[in-house]
């Protein structure tokens, strides 16, 4: 919600005849109460406040050190290093990133399994992007 939107539902609120208004929207709180005495609105509270949220599930994941292409295996006509279900030892090998003719080994940060797979063979991989979730063991 803009500045100028708050500022709007204050100019409607003084003009109507309600004695509060609440709104929770994209994130913002706004509070508004009419004084008993005052002929325009009491604004007691109309800053921004973050409406509470569910705080997201926290999720491990393995992230790119370096901006590279993804390979899952090491060549084409051989399997994956890991798929989703997957049980990995601590710096065993997940995938190979590939950045200026250079391939670098991408190890598992802890004993760990693999839940899910993020990056598909021969996508291009940002620097922290995350290439796998897992959970520690």
């Amino acid at each position: 919600m803009k500045h100028q939107e708050i500022m709007e539902l204050i100019d409607h609120f003084a003009g109507s005849g309600l004695q509060s208004m609440k709104l929770a929207q994209e994130g913002v709180s706004l509070e508004l109460h009419r004084g008993a005495a005052a002929a325009k609105p009491e604004v007691r509270s109309a800053e921004i406040m973050p409406v509470p949220e569910e705080a997201p599930e926290a999720v491990d994941a393995i992230t790119a050190p370096l901006a590279g292409i993804f390979y899952a295996a090491p060549a084409p006509d051989q399997p994956p290093f890991v798929t989703a279900g997957a049980r990995v030892k601590k710096g065993q090998t997940v995938c190979l990133l590939e950045a200026m003719k250079m391939m670098s080994e991408i190890p598992a940060p802890c004993d760990c399994v693999i839940d899910e797979v993020l990056k598909t063979n021969g996508e291009l991989a940002a620097f922290g992007e995350p290439l796998f979730q897992y959970r520690p063991c």
